[in-house]
């Protein structure tokens, strides 16, 4: 099994695993360390666990609950590569810590999971605007509902609850330029992270990261108009850390690249029409 960590912080770690698997291999016993949702993306396996056995197709869910055993299989297909959410107890406590749910052992295909673990791998591949912390959050929230048969229930944020997130935001905007997580947000508010996820999208409507990335390309178009600094610099400065990211980002939300934009800002006005059509504007 390769495995390659995306994230890691003191409520999440999220892990990209791929089988090495070969037909013919013995299987073996394993042992959960943890509370865990793994999403199959690709591929198949079997898993017996506590009793029963399961097969597990693109669109599953594996589920890990902490010194369970388990043992996978791979009598059909070899191949398979699961996206793996690793949660702490206090998130779990937050979310929904019933043992009958955790030990379910895979949940097959369902709409409901399935659109979420797509928006995470889109997540770990940085075709997402949503932060790999946050969609952890949300797919376990949203497994643990649909197995305990309870639909989400909106938020419903609180005036103090508000406060908090708009406070919140102005910090992070303010410190956009730094590396800021879920946690860190949530420290600053003074609530759990599953809490502040959940008041702070209801008040604003996106999530914290969406917003850190917002400021982020808010700033980098601003420095674009306004100073001569390189395209590289700025990217740096407003805190993207990678420059193919940032020339992505942009663009995705500009419709043209950052060199583009500042031409465009500096009087070549036709960049802008070439690129947005009337049914664009209206």
């Amino acid at each position: 099994m390769a495995a390659t960590i995306l994230f890691n912080s003191r409520s999440v770690r999220v892990s990209d695993f791929r089988c090495t698997a070969q037909a013919g291999d013995a299987p073996f016993v394993e042992r959960f360390g943890c509370h865990s949702v793994s999403y199959v993306r690709k591929g198949s396996f079997g898993c017996h666990h506590r009793g029963r056995f399961f097969e597990l197709v693109a669109g599953s869910l594996f589920i890990g609950h902490p010194g369970d055993e388990f043992m996978c299989t791979h009598d059909h297909v070899c191949g398979d590569e699961c996206l793996s959410f690793f949660l702490e107890p206090e998130l779990v406590q937050s979310i929904g810590d019933a043992k009958p749910v955790w030990q379910a052992g895979a949940v097959p295909p369902l709409p409901e999971l399935m659109v979420l673990g797509e928006l995470a791998q889109a997540a770990a591949e940085a075709r997402s605007d949503i932060g790999l912390d946050e969609i952890g959050h949300l797919l376990a929230s949203r497994f643990v509902a649909t197995m305990s048969g309870k639909p989400p229930q909106p938020a419903k944020p609180t005036a103090r609850d508000r406060r908090r997130a708009v406070e919140t935001a102005l910090w992070i905007d303010a410190n956009s330029h730094r590396e800021i997580e879920l946690e860190d947000a949530a420290r600053e508010a003074s609530v759990s992270p599953f809490h502040f996820l959940r008041m702070f999208s209801a008040t604003l409507g996106v999530t914290p990261h969406q917003y850190l990335l917002r400021s982020r390309l808010r700033h980098a178009a601003r420095r674009l108009v306004d100073d001569d600094a390189t395209v590289t610099d700025i990217a740096y400065d407003v805190g993207f850390a990678d420059l193919s990211n940032f020339t992505r980002t942009f663009h995705r939300a500009a419709g043209v690249s950052p060199l583009k934009f500042r031409q465009a800002a500096r009087g070549e006005r036709k960049i802008f029409q070439e690129h947005v059509g009337p049914s664009d504007i209206n």
